[in-house]
């Protein structure tokens, strides 16, 4: 997995009750999905460059030809704890939209990547209002993949560029040793 992957991705595919395409991805053992109309490519994890005073799931950036783009350590992003780094571990690169509508390329850092899914939207029920170990704005959907169900993440929301920054702002100002607590 030395290359990167591009991802086969369908210009303006129609919102109907058709098949959507789903790039699956395991984080702790469960698996979550995000839309492949969001998805740019998919790298090997590699040396990634530390960046001070930021938030804990921000695990630094890298050089994604020329462009810098920051890489966001998703189970920490969860709260829960960071990912440990595998042979299998990947970094798929997302773009997300900021409030301005701007569009910026966000590294994800996940333990694996599985396949590309089709789900039907007849498929995907709404997300939980409870009971889930993660913020219920974070989920777009549950999709039900052979009786199980696969948890399709906002990638807009889970990546808020503003979000991200106003967290950074405000471990920045914290003193030391209260950054790391309130990441």
């Amino acid at each position: 997995m030395s290359q990167a992957t591009d991802l086969p991705v369908v210009a303006g595919q129609a919102k109907t009750d058709e098949e959507q395409q789903y790039l699956t991805f395991l984080l702790s053992g469960e698996m979550f999905a995000i839309a492949i109309l969001n998805i740019k490519e998919i790298i090997e994890y590699d040396n990634l460059t530390e960046v001070p005073m930021v938030p804990d799931f921000i695990r630094g950036v890298i050089n994604l030809r020329g462009s810098v783009v920051p890489v966001v350590d998703l189970s920490a992003r969860f709260g829960r704890s960071r990912t440990e780094v595998s042979r299998r571990t990947c970094i798929v690169i997302i773009e997300v939209r900021g409030s301005d509508e701007s569009k910026q390329d966000i590294g994800v850092m996940v333990d694996s990547v599985s396949e590309v899914l089709e789900i039907p939207r007849s498929e995907i029920e709404p997300p939980p209002a409870f009971g889930a170990k993660i913020r219920v704005d974070f989920i777009h959907g549950m999709g039900k993949v052979a009786g199980k169900f696969v948890i399709i993440l906002d990638a807009d929301k889970v990546l808020s560029v503003d979000e991200l920054s106003m967290l950074g702002q405000a471990a920045a100002s914290l003193p030391a040793g209260q950054a790391e607590a309130a990441a």
